[in-house]
């Protein structure tokens, strides 16, 4: 018996198989795995980038808010009449305390973006910018500024005074410390989700080595046993479904080899009874030459001798009758072996019509000895497929059981029919009631409904013998009994007849 375990190895083929689901397995992960980790990385940026700009937002508002509260008090304090003036006297003062308050570099600019003050000229020496603009038309705004491993911001709004724009303060701040933190979680967050995608990768790996492997092996073997080959076997230490799935298996291989075997022996056992059923023949063939070689030549000799010799006369009577007595015996086995072939017959096209008017003018004479009359109704072309002689035998037992049962000086009605595409015979005549349950039983062997009123010798098997023959022709019957009136109705499927097909076509 050939077996396959896990340690088995795979032929070439089936290896190449195996690694093609493997790899469609692999290669679906990894572009759901890329796929997700862009999505999820670009996700975490985008959160981390507009936190950073709500917080370097939040901070502004307050550095500016701030620093309004200076300039107005440093304003109400000296009253000037003008106070664009007076800005650009107090520009260094401005810048300076500002610096020193807020910790941040301060640039002071004219209403018209011209630089009067800065504590470091370097930070806002460079070309004006979007920020330094907005400024100069009214609007308050930041650039945000990016250079290596630094990051800062301009910021710039108009100062107004009484309602009027008085100049313009510039801050610049530095948020490297805040973008440099981001970055470190940034990518201690993809390190993470790289290290669980890396490990769940692994993982799906081998689990995918450890479903395409056996499955692999299972493929072989459904192939060995397409081929014939049913000593193939499989086994898995696993309890698992795919564990499950091989024990299955060696099941159904079980139960085909068993099923062969059983198979194997009907066939050894079928030519056996053939071989037996040869024999049979043969030596009964041999066996009815002696009987009918003996009778004929007793018979010849008493028929050339007469009664002139009493005693050869008897003993060759005698002779006769053991002789026909074993002949008889071996007909009746005979009959019983052919009965067995009886249903291989070939069925002709029978005028079931023409058997019925036939059977009945013949059984008329008998109807008359019982003081009873056929009267007969049937139509022509009623074709069916069967055997004349059982259809005959049908026919038979029918009216029989019809002029038994019937009532004295009574009409025996006999109907062919087509119906529905169907041919349809009725054989009624009047009777003694019969109850439901006696009804149910008439087709049964040896049942009689009027048991005392039977004719002697009726066993009740002509209803029964009536029921075989019509399933055997995949026909229907039924019985009622109304008003004093019994009624068989015999219905089979109409086969057109080849003179009526040609009419019609």
């Amino acid at each position: 018996m050939q077996r396959y375990s896990e340690s088995d190895t795979s032929s070439k083929k089936w290896v190449i198989n195996m690694h093609k689901i493997s790899i469609k397995f692999l290669v679906g992960f990894l572009l759901i795995f890329s796929f997700s980790f862009v999505v999820l990385s670009q996700t975490v940026k985008q959160i981390i980038h507009t936190s950073n700009q709500n917080l370097i937002t939040t901070e502004l508002v307050g550095l500016k808010n701030n620093s309004n509260v200076y300039v107005r008090q440093t304003f109400l304090i000296n009253h000037f009449t003008n106070n664009e003036l007076y800005f650009g006297e107090m520009a260094e003062e401005l810048g300076n305390n500002l610096n020193y308050a807020t910790g941040n570099s301060v640039g002071v600019y004219t209403v018209n973006g011209e630089l009067l003050y800065a504590t470091d000229k370097s930070l806002f020496a460079e070309p004006k910018r979007t920020d330094l603009q907005e400024a100069i038309h009214g609007k308050t705004a930041y650039n945000i500024n990016y250079n290596e491993d630094k990051t800062s911001v301009l910021f710039s709004y108009p100062v107004v005074i009484d309602g009027s724009k008085v100049g313009i303060l510039r801050f610049y701040k530095d948020f490297s410390l805040l973008y440099q933190q981001s970055s470190r979680i940034l990518d201690t967050t993809l390190y993470i989700t790289l290290a669980i995608f890396a490990v769940t990768f692994l993982f799906s790996f081998i689990l995918s080595r450890h479903i395409t492997l056996p499955l692999g092996k299972l493929a072989r073997a459904s192939s060995e046993v397409k081929n014939g080959n049913l000593d193939v076997r499989i086994r898995f230490k696993r309890k698992d479904e795919i564990g499950r799935l091989a024990d299955n298996f060696n099941d159904m291989i079980n139960q085909i080899d068993l099923q062969m075997s059983i198979i194997k022996k009907d066939r050894d056992h079928l030519k056996e009874l053939h071989q037996q059923e040869k024999l049979f023949f043969d030596n009964i063939t041999h066996e009815l030459k002696t009987p009918l070689t003996s009778i004929l030549g007793y018979a010849e000799l008493i028929k050339a001798n007469g009664e002139r010799d009493r005693n050869f006369f008897e003993k060759g009577m005698n002779h006769i009758i053991e002789e026909s007595k074993r002949l008889h015996k071996m007909v009746l086995k005979l009959l019983e072996v052919s009965r067995r072939h009886a249903t291989i017959q070939e069925m002709d096209t029978v005028e079931a019509g023409a058997v019925l008017r036939d059977v009945c003018e013949s059984m008329s004479i008998r109807a008359q000895r019982y003081k009873k009359s056929i009267k007969v109704d049937i139509e022509n072309e009623l074709y069916l497929l069967a055997q004349e002689d059982r259809i005959r035998q049908l026919f038979i037992n029918l009216m029989d059981n019809a002029i038994k049962y019937s009532l004295d000086f009574s009409d025996i009605k006999v109907k062919g029919l087509h119906v529905d595409g169907k041919i349809r015979f009725i054989v009624e005549n009047a009777s003694d009631p019969i109850d439901a349950k006696q009804l149910s039983k008439l087709f049964e062997p040896f049942y009689l409904a009027h048991p005392k009123d039977s004719e002697e010798g009726s066993v009740g098997l002509g209803l029964s013998i009536v029921k075989s023959i019509v399933d055997e022709l995949q026909g229907t019957i039924s019985i009622v009994n109304q008003d004093n009136h019994t009624a068989v109705t015999v219905d089979f499927n109409r086969l057109i007849s080849v003179e009526e097909g040609n009419r019609h076509g």
